[in-house]
């Protein structure tokens, strides 16, 4: 796979460290990564886009999954994770999740993680949609994921990793030979080094996280633009599975026009026995599904949205007053807080719910040894597709597999040599090569996406968002080609250029996707289809900045790098 040559507007580095690796995030898959890097003995630098301790792994609510609890086994958390991705999971890729994730789960609390155990030790488990067993480890009642942030954050502190805060990735380096060369990126802000940059390294771990800021209500904090995968397309790397977006089912809902991000309602809310209702108090999901409100998320998002349609409501209600004061003060204090924020006091009253854009279970192919097509360029976390999470991600795996697929990552850029290549990084072009949109497109971007691929899709809609993303990066493109202008390099536009980038290539597969399957609702295809659509749908970008779409033979993964480049 060659790179397309292909780079945002951005001035020329003014400085440049070296490192063997370079991590790019700081959640749970990139802190692992680096940690088990440096442990094996590699220089590895953590460049994150806020702070170290800001990464999307603290606004996880609800927990890790992982075979712990008595009675449970790898065996049966396989079973589900395969039923919850809808025929489109890697069977090889969910098994490395569910025999590796338990001792990588003890490794995690080694390294000073804790978790909420019971007075004799043991790990108090809950359950969440799509289990059939009480196996989600959780923290602070539903404070998991800042937990698993403050323990990583800590360990990489007192092991002195050095770190680049507030910084935007921008794009991969690459050598003569096409492989990894490093990265540039524009720290925002004062710092040792500010401004764009580089850092030269012969291996890079995206660890980026999520693209929820393409549509106009998510979960996602703001930061999440799709940044990982965007740099990977351009240079060169595949992308698949990116039609399968994860809508969480129960969002608090704060009004039609409520933007960016908004607050989450865990799972596991429901996991402890809140019940879904409408404004009648009627609980439709039964009946729906064997597991009720505890089915998988997209049957959810689906029953919630059908319901709203029926009733002709702006949303649904999650019931949980019979949980009492204690409960809600001691199990979920977080998400109390964030209600009453709201004016809501979930204790005594149903809590307004509605789907938004959640978790991206698509992104940058990669092996199960983390490994995309471009040499030397890694991917984990909720910016990969390892295969793990299909059409539709199983509640709480997303954590274990940034934890598991970290250390894959760590031990074969450790074990292979990688990191003893010298990167020789080539020189940019003298003309930049990708136009940058203005801040504003931002928004256009959002409501085009949340209007045309958003819970509900069709033909029409679809070709409708793709008709406005045409024309963003049609009159971006002729602006340049005509007289050579863009709009000025800074994070709003390299954001607002990136957002596009995803939001065109997730449009392009969900229209190739002609079937509903998972968390992919086409309204027009309301049936899922094995024979014709069992299959993958792979993208990359052309060196004109076209999209180049295919679509897999079988339902297994090509290879993600010919044998001679692997080591």
């Amino acid at each position: 796979m060659t790179s397309t040559g292909i780079r945002l507007h951005a001035p020329a580095p003014g400085w440049s460290i070296d490192a063997d690796v370079v991590v790019v995030g700081s959640g749970v898959a990139g802190l692992t990564a680096a940690l088990r890097c440096e442990a094996a003995g590699l220089t590895t630098v953590v460049v994150t886009k806020a702070r170290l301790d800001d990464g999307s792994t603290r606004w996880a609510q609800g927990g890790i999954a992982a075979a712990l609890g008595e009675g449970d086994t790898p065996e049966q958390h396989l079973d589900d994770t395969l039923v919850a991705g809808a025929g489109l999971c890697d069977e090889e890729a969910v098994r490395i999740l569910v025999t590796e994730g338990p001792d990588a789960v003890r490794r995690l609390i080694a390294t000073g993680a804790q978790f909420d155990a019971s007075t004799d030790g043991r790990l108090e488990l809950t359950r969440e949609g799509g289990h059939h067993r009480r196996r989600i480890a959780h923290a602070g009642g539903d404070a998991t994921g800042a937990e698993i942030s403050r323990a990583l954050v800590e360990a990489v502190r007192a092991r002195g990793l050095p770190t680049i805060e507030n910084a935007l990735v921008l794009d991969l380096l690459t050598d003569a030979e096409g492989r990894t060369a490093g990265v540039t990126l524009h720290v925002m802000g004062e710092g040792q080094h500010d401004g764009v940059g580089a850092v030269h390294a012969p291996a890079v771990v995206l660890a980026t996280g999520g693209m929820g800021q393409v549509f106009s209500a998510t979960t996602n904090p703001a930061v999440s633009t799709g940044d990982g995968v965007a740099l990977a397309l351009r240079a060169g790397a595949e992308v698949s599975d990116l039609e399968f977006v994860q809508f969480h089912p129960t969002v608090l809902f704060l009004g039609p026009d409520a933007e960016g991000q908004q607050p989450l309602v865990s799972e596991a809310v429901r996991g402890e026995g809140a019940h879904l209702v409408d404004a009648d108090g009627v609980r439709f999901m039964l009946g729906r599904h064997e597991l009720a409100e505890l089915a998988p998320r997209d049957v959810v998002a689906k029953g919630i949205v059908r319901r709203m349609l029926d009733r002709d409501a702006e949303h649904m209600y999650l019931d949980a007053r019979h949980f009492g004061a204690e409960m809600w003060e001691n199990r979920f204090p977080t998400i109390l807080a964030a209600c009453r924020a709201h004016g809501i006091d979930p204790v005594t009253e149903p809590v307004p719910v509605a789907p938004a854009a959640h978790y991206a279970s698509g992104g940058v192919r990669t092996d199960s040894r983390g490994r995309t097509t471009v040499p030397g360029l890694y991917a984990c976390g909720e910016v990969a597709c390892t295969g793990v999470h299909g059409a539709n991600r199983l509640a709480s795996n997303s954590l274990l597999e940034g934890l598991v697929y970290a250390e894959r990552i760590a031990s074969d850029i450790a074990s292979t040599g990688l990191h003893a290549r010298v990167p020789q990084p080539l020189p940019a072009a003298g003309r930049p090569a990708h136009p940058l949109l203005p801040p504003e497109a931002r928004f256009t971007i959002q409501r085009t996406m949340t209007r045309g691929a958003g819970v509900l899709r069709s033909e029409a809609s679809l070709a409708e968002a793709a008709d406005r993303l045409h024309r963003l990066h049609a009159d971006a493109r002729d602006a340049l080609d005509e007289n050579g202008k863009t709009a000025e390099p800074g994070v709003d536009t390299w954001e607002a250029t990136n957002l596009l980038c995803v939001a065109r290539v997730l449009v392009a597969a969900a229209r190739q996707r002609e079937e509903t399957r998972g968390c992919h609702w086409r309204e027009d295809r309301p049936e899922r289809d094995d024979t014709a659509w069992r299959r993958h749908i792979v993208v990359r970008l052309n060196p004109d900045r076209s999209l180049a779409v295919r679509t897999t033979d079988t339902t297994d993964f090509p290879p993600t790098l010919p044998q001679a480049q692997e080591q």
